[in-house]
């Protein structure tokens, strides 16, 4: 394994990695690609320019950003196209009509590689000496994919909402396409992907709403989707699991402390821990009772308010002055917040 290139994810790179992965070295660079988009979009504004430059069409296409590359390291399938095209290499779309494309749906394993894309990120899945391997930058390194499970691998990756090319043309020789060749690979321990684990989504959900903050739709899709794209299955973390119990819980207790009851300290509400921590499970958990009751003091609660519109009303309806109503103060009042001192 140790002979096949694969760069790591950096940034918003994956274009780089994903063309240097299929070329089998370090052959271009964020400038070399960069250079690439701008020549494009140069292309592109001359030929709007041909209608005139005073025209609409032209002036708000000079005013939108380029759709060829971004400041983040995006780069499009045009300008992954136009690099493949110094090397002599075509994308064909998976999905179309072309001949090679009907050959790649029928025996995947005869074709030499594939880009696929999904969602701005890009990444190669190539063949080396007799064996397929998946170089997505965002693994720990190659992942050895069998020729019987290639047809479901990609047949899955559509499911998921993939665009899928078949690269043509013969690709520039490696060394380890000839080592392979030879020695083949052996896959010892299953790469991890360099994304949040769901362990870890699931605690960042947990602490949202521990802080009596809501998961949007848009970050729930997130959460799930990092969740189907992880391929290491990794194994229970006691630590996260832990915390994630305790932060539930709090919010649990968190939503009572919102609605005491009349005379009920709202701060024991939201003073409870559950049974059985250690000193850092203890501070942990510390921390997370001191945003509660942040939000517990932020607000009165709805018995406080009703008190406050009741003796309103009662001085109303005497119809002559009384002193000035106190409002009463919130049960949460003279608590000071400070930090737990290490143990």
């Amino acid at each position: 394994m140790e002979a096949i290139f694969h760069e790591k994810q950096q940034g918003s790179l994956c274009a780089q990695h994903c063309l240097n992965a299929l070329l089998q070295g370090p052959y271009f660079t964020p400038v070399d690609l960069a250079t690439l988009a701008q020549r494009m979009d140069e292309e592109e504004r001359m030929r709007m320019a041909e209608s005139g430059v005073d025209t609409d069409d032209y002036q708000k296409f000079i005013q939108q950003p380029s759709g060829n590359m971004d400041d983040s390291g995006y780069f499009s399938v045009q300008v992954i196209s136009s690099a493949l095209e110094v090397w002599g290499l075509e994308l064909v779309p998976y999905n179309s009509s072309e001949p090679l494309a009907s050959q790649a749906q029928q025996q995947p394993e005869n074709m030499v590689a594939y880009i696929c894309n999904y969602r701005d990120h890009w990444f190669t899945i190539r063949k080396l000496g007799h064996q397929w391997f998946n170089l997505n930058s965002l693994l720990s390194g190659p992942q050895l994919i069998s020729t019987t499970y290639l047809s479901i691998f990609l047949a899955q990756l559509q499911q998921e909402g993939y665009s899928i090319f078949v690269v043509r043309g013969g690709l520039p020789p490696c060394s380890a396409d000839d080592l392979l060749k030879v020695t083949p690979a052996v896959q010892i321990s299953r790469p991890s992907i360099k994304i949040r684990s769901p362990s870890e989504t699931e605690l960042q959900k947990a602490i949202k709403l521990s802080l009596g903050e809501t998961v949007n739709e848009e970050e729930e899709n997130d959460f799930q989707e990092a969740i189907k794209l992880s391929l290491e299955e990794q194994g229970p973390d006691p630590c996260l699991d832990k915390a994630i119990q305790m932060s539930l819980q709090l919010n649990t207790a968190g939503t009572t402390a919102g609605t005491p009851q009349e005379g009920e300290n709202s701060r024991t509400c939201v003073n409870q821990s559950p049974d059985g921590l250690d000193d850092d499970e203890e501070e942990l958990a510390a921390a997370m009772r001191l945003s509660l009751e942040a939000e517990v003091l932020s607000s009165p609660t709805k018995t406080e308010a009703q008190k406050t519109k009741d003796s309103c009303n009662e001085q109303t309806a005497g119809h002559r002055p009384t002193a000035a109503a106190t409002i009463p103060t919130s049960s949460c009042a003279g608590i000071s917040l400070t930090k737990s001192s290490p143990r």
